[in-house]
């Protein structure tokens, strides 16, 4: 099987019109959730922190922070992103494999967005893509991949935030293939952080890593072409007891 290549074909051809109508109202819903959530943590301490400890490394400021008068560039905006909507837990969660499944794609779209133009129906259509394909991958390797440890929000959320960014980025689908690889090999997270500031890390690198992914692939970055299946892949390494 080529899961990998079948993912990235489905993101890339993809139109719109083939998602349901009770589907888009659920992605608005999920939208405003994550908005709330981000605005309700935008001065929490760990965002503090985060902006005293990688402020003197950020790039040209150029994207927004939801709810901070600061800039960044947009992969720390990514990040802060990620972590203002987590730090308080109460981001949506989806039931059958715990995955906060709107955190990691959002925080990366909203700091796309605001810094390159994008209109509201390519928005929407990536974050259901991501959030869809990010579901789809949690759900393959899900109770084995929790249950072991990993957190399933940070590990599938980095492939949600890529395949988002590169619908907007428009990637060929052999870029989004690099894509999916650059994310699967970037897809990290552990339990043993929960009750701690670094378990809101984990949206927040998943959005920033996944960003960078799609850039990085857009640019001819490559990546292993059997990400999802191959025997060394995310599936066999990080679904093994």
């Amino acid at each position: 099987m080529q899961e990998t290549k079948a993912l990235a074909s489905w993101v890339v051809n993809h139109k719109l019109g083939d998602v349901p109508d009770d589907v888009r109202k659920e992605a608005r819903r999920a939208i405003l959730n994550f908005v709330g959530c981000a605005l309700g943590g935008c001065l929490h301490p760990a965002l503090d922190a985060t902006f005293r400890a990688l402020g003197p490394y950020f790039g040209p400021s150029t994207a927004r922070v939801l709810g901070r008068s600061e800039r960044s560039d947009p992969l720390h905006a990514s990040l802060l992103n990620g972590l203002s909507s987590h730090v308080h837990d109460f981001d949506d969660t989806t039931p059958k494999n715990y995955i906060h499944p709107t955190s990691p794609v959002a925080s990366a779209l909203f700091a796309y967005a605001s810094a390159n133009p994008v209109n509201g129906t390519d928005f929407m259509h990536a974050f259901i893509l991501g959030f869809e394909a990010e579901s789809r991958i949690g759900n393959s390797v899900y109770p084995a991949h929790y249950d072991v440890g990993w957190h399933i929000t940070g590990t599938a959320g980095v492939f949600g935030a890529a395949v988002a960014i590169g619908k907007l980025l428009r990637l060929t689908e052999q870029q989004m293939i690099w894509a999916i690889g650059l994310a699967a090999t970037q897809a990290a997270g552990l339990r043993e952080m929960f009750g701690s500031m670094a378990k809101s890390m984990h949206p927040g690198r998943a959005a920033q890593n996944g960003y960078a992914s799609a850039v990085l692939a857009r640019e001819g970055f490559t990546a292993g072409e059997h990400s999802l299946e191959g025997p060394r892949g995310f599936a066999a390494v990080q679904a093994a007891h």
